[in-house]
Order: C-alpha cells, then sequence, then structure tokens
C-alpha cells in the first residue's frame, strides 16, 4: 500500500497554492499529495505538466479528489447541468492523463455538500447517475484513472451512504475503471462494522480514507486501525490509502466540512506537521501487520 495525505489538512481555502506540498509530503514520510479538482480547474494543460514532473521528480504520487457543485451533477434531471458536469469530469479526466494521476474519487456521482432544503429523488437520481457515471467511467477508461466513488455519510449525502449500495451501484455501471472509495469518517457513521464493509468491498475498492471520527488524524482515536488493516490485507489491497484530516476552522473548507471549532487546540504549523509524521508512521505499522 501507499500513504498519502489530503492538502487540505493545512488549508481553509480549495483554491490554495497546492503545489508546495508535494515537497512537504515526502518530507513528512508520505507517498502521496492527494489534490483537489479545483487545482486542475485552475490551471492551464502546460502548467498541469510542470507540475506533475515536480512530483515525479520529488518521487511523490499524485492522486485527485473533487466535491462537484450542484451544477456538475451527474445524476440531474435537468439535461443542462448533466451535459455540464460529463464536459468537466472530461476536462478533468484528461488533465489526470497529462499529470500521471490514475486515482481520482469523491461524491463523483452526484453533488456535495447536498442542498437537503430540495426534495430528494433517489430513485430517479440513482437510475440517472448510473446511466451517466458509464458514461464518465469510459473516459476514464481511455486517460488511464479509476474513478472511486465515496461513500458519504446521510448528513453531505443521499444516494450512496453504505458500502452495500456502492457496490449495487458499481455493478449496475459495468465500467472496469468506476470503483468503490470508502473512508473510515463515514464508515463509522453508517457501516455496522467497518471491517465488514471492507470485505464487502474485497476488489472492487479503488481508494480507501482515513481519518478519525472527529475527523482528526488517524491514531489520535479510538479506530480499529489493526482490524481495518487486517481487513485491506485480507481482500489484497494493494492501492492508496489517503487520510483526510481536518481540524483547522474558518474559510471554505472549514464550512463546507463543517469545523466548528478549532479542532487542532491551536497547533501550530510545526506540530501539525508533526501530527502528520507520526501518522503515516501509525498507518503504515498498523496496515502492514
Amino acid at each position: 500500500m501507499k500513504y498519502g495525505i489530503y492538502f487540505a489538512y493545512w488549508e481553509k481555502y480549495w483554491g490554495a497554492d497546492q503545489v508546495k506540498y508535494i515537497r512537504k509530503v515526502k518530507e513528512l514520510g508520505f507517498d502521496i499529495l492527494e489534490v483537489s479538482g479545483a487545482l486542475l480547474k485552475n490551471n492551464t494543460r502546460e502548467r498541469l505538466a510542470e507540475i506533475g514532473q515536480m512530483a515525479k521528480d520529488e518521487g511523490v504520487i499524485l492522486t485527485c479528489g473533487y466535491g462537484p457543485n450542484a451544477q456538475e451533477n451527474l445524476g440531474s434531471a435537468d439535461t443542462d447541468v448533466v451535459k455540464n458536469a460529463v464536459s468537466m469530469y472530461t476536462d478533468l479526466l484528461q488533465k489526470m492523463e497529462i499529470m500521471d494521476i490514475h486515482t481520482f474519487g469523491g461524491g463523483i456521482y452526484s453533488y456535495w455538500p447536498v442542498d437537503y432544503s430540495k426534495p430528494i429523488d433517489k430513485e430517479g437520481d440513482w437510475a440517472r447517475s448510473v446511466e451517466n457515471v458509464r458514461k464518465v467511467g469510459k473516459i476514464a477508461v481511455e486517460c488511464g484513472v479509476d474513478y472511486c466513488l465515496e461513500v458519504l455519510n446521510r448528513f453531505e449525502g443521499y444516494l450512496i451512504n453504505t458500502c452495500e449500495e456502492c457496490v449495487k451501484f458499481v455493478d449496475e455501471v459495468d465500467v472496469d475503471a468506476v470503483k468503490v472509495m470508502l473512508d473510515t469518517f463515514h464508515m463509522n457513521i453508517e457501516e455496522d462494522d467497518m471491517c465488514d464493509a471492507i470485505r464487502l468491498a474485497g476488489s472492487k475498492l479503488g481508494h480507501f480514507h482515513t481519518g478519525e471520527n472527529n475527523r482528526k488524524v488517524p491514531g489520535s482515536g479510538k479506530f480499529p486501525w489493526y482490524d481495518i488493516g487486517a481487513a485491506l490485507r485480507e481482500i489484497g489491497y494493494s492501492k492508496n490509502v489517503v487520510m483526510e484530516p481536518f481540524v483547522l476552522m474558518g474559510g471554505e473548507v472549514g464550512a463546507d466540512i463543517k469545523v466548528w471549532r478549532d479542532v487542532s487546540k491551536g497547533a501550530t504549523l510545526e506540530q501539525l506537521d508533526r501530527d502528520a509524521a507520526g501518522s503515516v508512521a501509525f498507518l503504515r505499522r498498523a496496515f502492514e501487520g
């Protein structure tokens, strides 16, 4: 397994400079930096090729995560929204190919965060999303990218809340590049047993996010990390493990993730770095057995 961290651990804005973290994560002991789709949307292909080369030169793998907005919803009943979403995903996937990014994950079958003041049509949205994810998934195949559908808790999404639902969705899409993505934070809310969910995903598991129940770095809480690691080894998982801690309040990130207090308890940048380095070392021990 390869181990990584999402850039937003250190940031309050999705459009922040993410490139500076390529060297930092390597120094802290990570193999992977996960960037936001915002980086790809806001840069030219020439610049993205440069960033991809920078990562290669540092020996860092790049993965990409994204939370699509309501105008990028592949499950929408509005054909113009779907057309816009397919165009946006096509552009992102082609840019990932340029950057040598092979893993793309998030709520990339619906939109995030969901506006629950509006009516929910889960059955209709499911059928439309399956159809449109199939279209986008075929583009992902051409670009050499695993298109990983993140299972989200009920407060952030409604279409796919459990691994069982995600496996069913992936089976209906029936495109090799479309895979299951699990996240321990969401699993803790929705799954009866996190390890059973991992075993259910099996070979369909394409990406794995880690974080404690309060979204602190792994190893700082009470999750059964050694059991989770054993379940990953049991299914032969050898792909990416990316931690996604959110501990800073304020800005776009704090508002979207609902961080309404300073979870870091006033941590300095140096302390955040030490916590991340200690956490990835812990995960390597717990997951490699």
